[in-house]
């Protein structure tokens, strides 16, 4: 390897979370890409467990791996006692096997399968109607302040009202939930592998609220998918529940959100696409798979080797951390042409965005409706969207999330 090469790639820190204040950071992953697109990342000084861990940048080879869940594991694999698809392990039977995307098969399917008819075409079609009211709403409340934090009360509004009444969850309990989801999600206040009091205190919040909610619901079930599971032949057990519940607060609320924000941002600095799709709504199909790539909002996952294997050459040994960088792949110019244009006719558009493989994420279905019902509300009401200020990124490696953004919107 040269010495300048070798120089630059000594630099890296994907566990240094400031690298991520601003963003996904491109310049690095172009430099994995083409040069070492199945990396060892050394350990460093901010790495959980004073571990390395293999790094896979290129579309094609995390495809691959994505698709190979018995090579490599949600869970965990040769050796290693706990793992999960953070890099730091997480204690196997608390989180990893136990949460519904840290879980190999046969267990995941069984309760994939039973959750599937609350995401499939058929029951989404069915709150299609309701979901359009709701987002009429926001917008409205949106327009009459003109000035808003487009993050908070509009692209965080549609998937957290969405997921409280699908899962059984009062609607006014819905921002307690949001705060909750930030506090765990967000490293602020702390490093990789850390705990925050505030992060403590929010996620012991979530853990006493979702109990309370899974015994009313034990008790007296209602039409919701959290009842459902708890009644079924799946027999889930407690920890699972609990798991579940919180999984689906963030999962079916902050990528959802964080991919609408990036989205209407890439727009606001395009007011020229935006009169495009305002004019002409058959691209609202192409233009949400462009921002779901976009966004790329979830920024990784991990799986761990079960056995020797090879990636892209190298050798892998089982038990060895793996990381996926759905970013990187849905920005890897030899599968995406010209990946740095957001273009909203872009078709194919095979990214990565929901993940890949058995582990394909759930909730597709459902957030890609909700970012077409908010883009064509917008696109029907709002002349220009006007960002008012920079984006104010989530200190985070595993979600290009956003804490704020600024923006006004002009009515047509």
């Amino acid at each position: 390897m040269p010495v300048e090469l070798a120089e630059r790639l000594a630099e890296v820190d994907l566990c240094d979370l400031d690298r991520f204040c601003e963003g996904f950071p491109h310049a690095t992953f172009e430099l994995l890409r083409d040069h070492a697109p199945v990396w060892f990342h050394p350990p460093t000084p901010n790495a959980p467990g004073g571990e390395g861990f293999w790094v896979l940048s290129r579309y094609e080879d995390i495809a691959a791996v994505a698709s190979d869940s018995e090579t490599f594991s949600s869970h965990r694999g040769g050796a290693r006692l706990d793992g999960g698809t953070l890099i730091e392990d997480l204690p196997s039977g608390f989180a990893a096997g136990v949460l519904l995307n840290m879980m190999d098969e046969p267990r995941h399917q069984q309760i994939r399968r039973q959750c599937l008819p609350w995401f499939s075409a058929a029951a989404l079609r069915r709150v299609q109607a309701e979901l359009r009211e709701r987002t009429t709403r926001i917008v409205d409340e949106a327009l009459e302040r003109g000035e808003v934090d487009l993050l908070r009360d509009v692209a965080a509004e549609l998937p957290l009202q969405a997921v409280a009444a699908m899962l059984g969850v009062p609607q006014e309990d819905r921002h307690r939930l949001f705060a909750w989801a930030n506090a765990t999600l967000d490293y602020e206040d702390r490093e990789l592998g850390e705990t925050s009091e505030t992060s403590a205190r929010a996620a012991a919040e979530m853990y006493e609220y979702g109990q309370a909610l899974i015994a009313a619901k034990r008790q007296t079930p209602s039409d919701d998918l959290l009842s459902d599971l708890i009644h079924s032949d799946v027999e889930a057990n407690p920890d699972e529940l609990q798991m579940f519940f919180s999984l689906l607060i963030a999962a079916g609320s902050e990528t959802t959100r964080n991919t609408i924000a990036v989205g209407a941002a890439a727009f606001a600095e395009r007011p020229a696409l935006w009169d495009e799709l305002s004019a002409d709504r058959s691209l609202l199909g192409s233009a949400s798979e462009e921002i779901l790539r976009w966004a790329s909002s979830t920024t990784y996952n991990r799986r761990t080797a079960t056995v020797n294997t090879e990636v892209g050459g190298q050798r892998i040994s089982a038990g060895d951390k793996v990381t996926l960088w759905w970013g990187s792949a849905n920005y890897d110019p030899r599968a995406v042409a010209d990946p740095h244009r957001f273009d909203i006719h872009r078709s194919p558009n095979h990214h990565l965005a929901f993940g890949h493989g058995s582990h394909f994420c759930l909730g597709s279905h459902l957030a890609r409706m909700e970012i077409r019902l908010v883009f064509d509300e917008l696109a029907d009401r709002v002349a220009r969207l006007e960002q008012m200020g920079p984006i104010e990124w989530v200190r985070s490696n595993k979600h290009t999330g956003v804490r704020h953004l600024p923006m006004r919107l002009v009515a047509r």
